[in-house]
């Protein structure tokens, strides 16, 4: 009980909780009556408990301890979704594209790394960082080919479909990138490489978060 209480609960919710905790399943007329005041006046404190996933109620049931806070709820949540649940179209250009071409698509696609292929299979990425380098460096944009300014792929930290979206993350905050290729092994046996099939961003995530937050992936 200690954990729990350390939340923050009021000396009302907590004996609400130790009773629920000992003798759930048990009613709110019950818990009233061991408390000694009325059902009406322990509304509120059962609503702020259960929405804090510290206890749950079923209809003819009655209210029982769970013991997992909001919080726990939350990490259980997002520790069962994978990249493949949130991830988005990725955009991609063919190594021959000059650099030129690359900066134009990438700001009418309104991202900030564009993933380059070779014969459908990923081959680099390139970032605005990468490509304003190039430019204040004088070099005639139309001219240069994307594949000499890219990141090539052995450099380039990816993801799969399956993959936890948490651990995803924990990539894109541990080596300080805006997003991931979503990326499988070639259909082609004749091919070894990836094909990239999405793409994960930190918007993405922060998306992910506010569904969780709003209930709308329960």
């Amino acid at each position: 009980m200690k954990g729990v209480l350390a939340i923050g609960f009021t000396p009302r919710q907590e004996k609400i909780i130790e009773i629920v905790q000992t003798a759930g399943p048990i009613s709110g007329e019950q818990i009233a009556d061991k408390l000694n005041v009325t059902r009406a006046a322990l509304r509120s404190d059962l609503a702020i408990l259960t929405m804090s996933g510290i206890i749950d109620a079923r209809p003819k049931v009655g209210y029982f301890y769970t013991g997992k806070s909001t919080l726990g709820m939350l990490a259980e949540e997002i520790g069962r979704i994978c990249v493949r649940d949130v991830q988005s179209v990725p955009v991609v250009v063919p190594t021959n594209t000059s650099a030129y071409e690359t900066i134009v698509t990438m700001f009418l696609e309104d991202v900030g790394t564009v993933f380059v292929t070779e014969n459908g299979l990923l081959a680099g990425a390139v970032s605005r960082k990468d490509l304003l380098k190039v430019a204040m460096a004088g070099n005639d944009l139309q001219k240069m080919p994307v594949k000499v300014i890219m990141t090539p792929l052995p450099k380039i930290i990816f993801t799969t479909p399956e993959e936890p979206v948490i651990v995803a993350a924990k990539k894109i905050i541990e080596n300080e990138v805006d997003s991931l290729p979503v990326v499988r092994n070639s259909q082609d046996t004749a091919s070894k490489g990836y094909e990239i099939v999405g793409r994960l961003t930190k918007t993405n995530i922060t998306r992910l978060l506010v569904e969780l937050g709003e209930g709308k992936r329960r």
